[in-house]
């Protein structure tokens, strides 16, 4: 075994190919090709040469010369083509075989179809000589005469050892001259250092507008969810207390005013909270800070009802009333007339009494529901106000809140924009090294490729000059 070197053509600082040159014969071929039967009916004809299988060979191994064998049964396939390429891509000398001639009579078209298949995938495999064959027939005995005379004759040519160095070397500089120009190819790492940076500021993008749009409608929502609990808070007490003036009595009219004002307070206290833990949760949503509760505003004054005294339309209610209670004496006294005469006298006694006490309760029952009437619209006015307070108070806690809001959302955005700023910064700083090493990496390569382009021609020429 012999490693490669340098042919004088290859200029000086090129790598040599690593290629360890074994004097042996590789027969290869795909499966079912009889390779196996080929290298031992070799070994035996020819005891004096080593005959490998492609197995028996080391990566870096070549062979002084190949032997392809391929079946008679069925012209070559791209996949068969691809085991020469292999083979051979370090050794020069290339003998075809067709296997198994003894038994399939049409050996010679599958032969001439496939040395046209090889040339039109190569020119080296214009000049490859092909020779058929028959390892292990079913009678006789092996036919591998022109085979050996072939292979006996290439193996004795003095440029053989020359041209497989050749071989090799070509090899070894196309796949040099490969690697580098794929090196030249955009930097994988700048590519995703570009790709991160457009996502960053796409996804900055994106967060503000989420944010933004969730802030809007989070306001919205608060100010009209807010609004409609004012509304229907004040619309409660209005039922509640509209109940307790209709079963007012008429007495005691300042503890049903305290009342009233009692229940006004406690109505914006429930509003005032509402608002302050429906923002609270707002802020806990947004990620934002819960805004401060100011100091409550006072309540509506309701003022009292308007129980004014009516004198001259309680005289009227008394005249009616004495009217009504002297018609109703004198019907109990007719009622009496006809009885004893000595109960004529109590009939007209009890008659009175019974108009007195209609007149009384007839002027009473109408002071009452005058009252209630009263007290009922001034009700109405004190819940109208207190709905308008509430609302008032509900639209302005709102709009603090939202400038408030506002502004630490513009906080935010100013700290991610700093973020994003000092992130494409880096990004860019290092894209910029990399552009200037690409930028020295692409010279060296040109340089190289340069040498290597022309330490290819050289050997190119030289390999091809003998055929």
């Amino acid at each position: 075994m012999s490693p490669e070197t340098a042919p004088e053509t290859v200029p000086a600082g090129v790598d040599p190919p690593g290629v360890v040159r074994r004097d042996v014969v590789a027969v290869v071929g795909p499966w079912l090709a009889g390779v196996s039967a080929l290298a031992a009916a070799l070994r035996a004809r020819v005891p004096g040469r080593a005959f490998v299988e492609a197995a028996d060979l080391a990566p870096d191994h070549a062979p002084v010369a190949v032997v392809f064998a391929v079946s008679a049964v069925a012209p070559l396939t791209e996949s068969d083509a691809a085991l020469l390429d292999t083979a051979a891509r370090n050794t020069d000398l290339l003998i075809g075989a067709v296997t198994k001639i003894d038994v399939h009579r049409a050996w010679h078209q599958v032969l001439a179809t496939d040395r046209e298949m090889l040339a039109a995938r190569s020119p080296r495999y214009a000049q490859m000589p092909w020779v058929g064959v028959a390892a292990a027939p079913q009678d006789g005995e092996p036919a591998l005469d022109e085979l050996v005379e072939v292979l006996a004759a290439k193996l004795a040519d003095d440029t053989v050892d020359r041209r497989n160095e050749l071989r090799a070397w070509e090899t070894h500089l196309t796949g040099r001259i490969g690697t580098l120009s794929a090196g030249r190819r955009p930097d994988g790492r700048a590519a995703l250092l570009a790709a991160e940076r457009e996502e960053l500021t796409r996804s900055l993008r994106l967060a503000r507008s989420e944010r933004h749009i969730a802030l809007r409608s989070q306001v919205q929502q608060a100010r009209v969810q807010l609004a409609y609990y004012a509304r229907n808070r004040c619309a409660s007490v209005r039922t509640e207390l509209s109940e307790d003036v209709a079963e007012w009595n008429g007495r005691r009219a300042d503890r049903l005013v305290s009342y009233v004002h009692r229940r006004s307070a406690e109505v914006m206290r429930e509003v005032d909270d509402g608002i302050t833990e429906h923002l609270a949760d707002v802020a806990a949503e947004l990620g934002l800070s819960v805004p401060q509760v100011p100091a409550p505003d006072p309540v509506p004054d309701p003022g009292v009802p308007g129980l004014r005294s009516r004198t001259l339309e309680t005289r009227l209610m008394m005249l009616l009333g004495a009217g009504f209670g002297l018609g109703a004496a004198f019907a109990v006294s007719r009622l009496f007339a006809g009885l004893a005469p000595g109960l004529a006298a109590s009939g007209v006694v009890i008659g009175a009494l019974a108009g007195l006490l209609l007149s009384v309760w007839v002027v009473g029952i109408r002071s009452v529901l005058h009252d209630r009437a009263v007290v009922d619209r001034w009700v109405t006015e004190v819940t109208a106000r207190l709905r308008e307070a509430a609302e008032q108070r509900v639209a302005g806690r709102v709009l603090v809140a939202e400038v408030q809001f506002t502004g630490e959302n513009a906080a935010w955005d100013e700290r991610q924009a700093a973020e994003l700023s000092r992130r494409v910064a880096e990004i860019d700083a290092d894209l910029r090294d990399i552009a200037v090493v690409t930028a020295r990496s692409a010279a060296d390569s040109r340089r190289e490729l340069s040498r290597l382009r022309a330490a290819l021609t050289s050997v190119c020429a030289e390999l091809h000059s003998g055929y």
